[in-house]
């Protein structure tokens, strides 16, 4: 069976109330469509990396001065679940144990993870007695 073959993703920017291709490729794809012809556009907004990597170098450094986790995923397992990010799991001897949720560009939003970070970056002051702005600065 061959494997699914992904489409591209296109980038516009909005101005005002209309939508404008952000490189030559975006505008390529438009060649095929008739002035005045109605498309399909499904609205997503990019996530940002650079808070991403913002997320993983703070992450590394409170576990480099606190030894708090063997690793910056563990703390990133433990910080989901400490939060609240998850799905409640009844096993079968009765017990609930929340399964941590993803925070992959797919699965989440940029406000969604924005709300993430806000709470982790927040927990990990409280709790390791770290300065974010230090941290981000320093990154």
């Amino acid at each position: 069976m061959a494997a699914k073959k992904e489409k591209p993703v296109y980038a516009f920017c909005r101005r005002g109330n209309a939508l404008h291709p952000e490189l030559e490729m975006d505008l390529r794809a438009l060649d095929g469509v008739a002035q005045g012809q109605r498309v399909k556009v499904e609205i997503k907004e990019f996530r940002s990396l650079p808070r991403l990597r913002l997320y993983w170098t703070v992450l590394s450094k409170v576990v480099d001065a606190t030894e708090c986790a063997p690793t910056p995923e563990h703390l990133h397992a433990a910080l989901k679940l400490e939060l609240g990010y998850g799905t409640p799991v009844r096993l079968g001897n009765g017990l609930t144990v929340l399964v941590p949720a993803s925070i992959a560009f797919e699965k989440m939003t940029e406000a969604e993870f924005t709300g993430f970070f806000d709470r982790a970056i927040r927990f990990l002051s409280d709790n390791y007695a770290i300065d974010p702005l230090e941290i981000e600065r320093a990154a």
